[in-house]
């Protein structure tokens, strides 16, 4: 017999299976097949082509069938016999050919329960098919089948069966169990259709749900959109935070919470009594700047011309900022150290932020953290507490609509704290180039990168700042201005601005440079320029009453109608002495409004050797009369032998105003020393310096402002530490040009410079 190759197919014995000639030419068959001729289809145990087949490759048991007819268009129509088991195989090149032998079987099922369970299979496959739309041309085709072997081979490609599985049908001799398999697979194939089915359907109404959703949101959001654009005004709170939200650029935490909030918010609706809350967080969130900032190329010519012109003297200080720029501008950053600007008031160290600010093309912010002691002033409320605000820090961030603005943190030094926590160290996080890439402010509960931000922060002393703040600082020092600096300043800024202010007219109102020169003399006493500023806009405040009165068309201001003008009496300043007397000796010190001169006065009464100080001193220069007794005792013992039968009184005058600070040792000694040996301390000279009890000098700070009020006292010679020689570099030249400086180690030297013979 000629033998049919099949794989993952069911073939059973009487059911009539049809073929195109094709197939049998591709199996190498003859060409043509005769009617009446017999075949045998035997099964692969494997797919593989015609050329590679073997006779171990097929299973033993096969059906027998036989050629019933052939059409003109070349179907071939086979009726299967029976089931045979196979004997032996011959393949040649041009065909295959098997010998075979009938198989019996056990026929334990009778015909009349076999009708009965097809026919019942088919009324079931009958109802399955109806709920198809391919049901009705199917239903004939159902109709023609005699028994479960034509179904079977029917939905052969279509059961969940594997090849092993089908031939295992085949293989079985019981044809009750046969035809349980049978019935069973083709049941269990309606099954798995029928759930497939209501799967698909139940897929396909979710997805067409999702899908009509998204389009009915779609048309809602067209419409909204074309309503909006013709009312602008009637957008709802909702619709702009979307729009706000989705243009914002904000992280993805902050996206999140953003979109959580405006859920809760259309939940809750106008009427809620939350609904303002709500709102303004959201509006909080989305008035922040939250793109980053694309780095600028920086011109530092065009810097330093803006530092120039709003700003005069300070050279040292430009030149750190211009530094600053110029390593951004290498690195391609948008901030680099943390820049603590320390001086006296009016010095000009918030004015110089709006100056970087500018030269950088950038947005200006200024915190003012004066005595800030809530921790919540920093970091923000948390919005569960009624009235919660944002932190001041991110507040100015959304008012200057900026993510990389220059950022003034004014007056860190009169921070303080109380139970609501502590500011200092919430500014820890801020400063923190580690940390503040994600700054979460109570308020807003998100993170919010302030790496881009140039902090530049002020003070006037570095004395009150924690040490962990001020170490996350670069310490730039501000000198006060000296008197030609200001009479500068006050020409080139200071009286055009007053003014305009006032508004008088250059033509109406001239000040003589005599008449500035005694202002900033006699007027005032800082080491800025705030007090210049005031006394300058109140001569143009009295200008202008002279001007509208009509009482003079032009004003000149010379030093003699000062007095009419500013309507004070002069400041009075402590000058040179006039005469030169024992034990009492010029020292220098430093205010907080400037350097100023004061006197150390010594005077021996008869008594039991007490020590009396007077003057308002501080422990620090109470300490320093004592070191300058027990050196003074050692270095003139003879001469102290006085000191057992008299009271010593020690004074600094301006006894109402507070005094202290490690710098006026070297003084000490020298009255002292003087008084004792009743040699007079020319009032030519001055001094400043700590002592220690190894007789040497030691250094102090302050340096510029004690030597500018040296200069203005008419000191001609001014004794410094040694080890303060280097800070002669931030002395104005013409301070310097007026001064002998004169460098001291050892207090012998300074004794030795300063004391001589009473003349008898």
């Amino acid at each position: 017999m000629f033998v049919i190759p099949i794989y993952d197919m069911i073939i059973l014995p009487e059911v009539t299976y049809y073929f195109k000639q094709d197939v049998f030419r591709e199996l190498n068959l003859q060409e043509e097949l005769k009617e009446d001729e017999e075949v045998v289809f035997l099964m692969l145990k494997e797919d593989r082509n015609r050329d590679e087949m073997r006779p171990e490759d097929f299973f033993p048991i096969g059906v027998s069938g036989k050629v019933e007819g052939i059409d003109s268009e070349g179907s071939v129509s086979v009726r299967t016999l029976g089931r045979v088991d196979v004997r032996a195989i011959q393949a040649t090149p041009d065909m295959m050919t098997a010998d075979v032998e009938a198989r019996s079987g056990e026929q334990d099922l009778d015909a009349e329960e076999v009708k009965l369970r097809f026919d019942k299979l088919r009324t079931s496959m009958l109802k399955f098919i109806q709920r198809f739309q391919w049901g009705i041309w199917a239903r004939s085709y159902v109709l023609h089948w005699k028994n479960v072997s034509e179904v079977v081979s029917a939905l052969s490609a279509y059961l969940n069966l594997t090849n092993e599985e089908k031939y295992a049908i085949l293989e079985t001799d019981s044809a009750r169990e046969r035809f349980g398999k049978m019935e069973r697979s083709v049941y269990e194939f309606m099954e798995i259709a029928r759930v497939g089915e209501e799967a698909e359907n139940d897929q396909q109404e979710r997805h067409e749900k999702v899908y009509r959703e998204e389009a009915i949101k779609k048309q809602i959001e067209f419409l909204q959109r074309q309503l909006d654009e013709m009312h602008p005004e009637n957008v709802s709170d909702v619709r702009k935070f979307e729009q706000k939200i989705e243009e914002s650029g904000m992280n993805e935490t902050a996206r999140k919470e953003a979109e959580k909030v405006l859920n809760r918010m259309k939940q809750e609706g106008k009427d809620s009594h939350e609904y303002g809350m709500l709102y303004d967080f959201l509006d909080f969130l989305t008035g922040l700047c939250w793109k980053k900032e694309e780095v600028q190329e920086l011109d530092l010519e065009e810097a330093e011309a803006v530092l120039d012109r709003e700003h005069y003297g300070l050279k040292k200080v430009k030149q750190r900022i211009i530094q600053q720029m110029a390593v951004m501008a290498l690195n391609r950053q948008q901030s680099g150290s943390i820049l603590l600007f320390v001086g006296p008031p009016g010095t000009g160290k918030t004015s110089i932020g709006q100056s970087i600010a500018e030269a950088l093309h950038r947005q200006y912010a200024r915190v003012s953290l004066g005595g800030v002691r809530d921790e919540a002033e920093i970091r923000g409320h948390r919005r569960t507490y009624v009235g919660a605000m944002p932190g001041r820090i991110m507040e100015r961030m959304k008012r200057c609509a900026s993510s990389n603005p220059v950022m003034v943190l004014d007056e860190v030094d009169k921070l303080s704290k109380d139970f609501s926590g502590d500011p200092a160290s919430a500014l820890l996080e801020v400063l923190d180039p580690e940390q503040n890439h994600t700054f979460t402010d109570h308020y807003m509960n998100v993170p919010y990168d302030l790496s881009d931000v140039l902090f530049v922060c002020t003070a006037n002393t570095i004395d009150t700042i924690p040490e962990p703040l001020l170490n996350r600082m670069e310490v730039i020092q501000f000198p006060g201005y000296t008197a030609v600096e200001k009479e500068q300043i006050a020409r080139k800024h200071l009286l055009p601005k007053a003014m305009k202010k006032m508004g008088v007219k250059a033509q109406n109102l001239k000040v003589t440079d005599a008449a500035l020169q005694t202002v900033i003399r006699d007027y005032t006493m800082e080491s800025g320029v705030r007090g210049l500023k005031k006394q300058l806009e109140t001569l143009c405040r009295y200008a202008a009453v002279k001007l509208v009165k009509g009482e003079q068309k032009s004003i000149t201001v010379s030093p003699k109608r000062l007095s009419e003008f500013l309507d004070q009496k002069p400041i009075h300043h402590e000058g040179i002495l006039e005469e030169k007397r024992p034990g009492v000796v010029t020292g220098l010190a430093w205010t907080s409004a400037g350097g100023e001169i004061l006197f150390i006065e010594t005077l021996l009464v008869p008594g039991s050797g007490k020590v009396q100080v007077t003057g308002q001193l501080g422990d620090v220069m109470k300490e320093s009369v004592q070191i300058a007794l027990s050196l003074v005792k050692s270095m003139y013992p003879k001469e102290a032998e006085i000191l057992k039968d008299h009271d010593l009184h020690i004074h600094v005058p301006a006894g109402a105003v507070p005094k202290d600070g490690p710098s006026a040792g070297i003084t000490m000694t020298s009255a002292l020393a003087s008084l004792l040996t009743q040699k007079a301390v020319s009032p030519e000279y001055a001094m400043t310096g700590e002592v220690s009890l190894r007789g040497t000098v030691m250094p102090i700070g302050g340096l510029p402002e004690k030597l500018m009020a040296a200069q203005r006292a008419g000191i001609s010679k001014v004794l410094i530490p040694k080890a303060n020689v280097d800070d002669l570099d931030e002395v104005a030249d013409e301070v310097k040009e007026k001064l002998t400086i004169l460098p001291v180690e050892k207090v012998t030297e300074v004794l030795g410079m300063v004391l001589e013979e009473k003349k008898r």
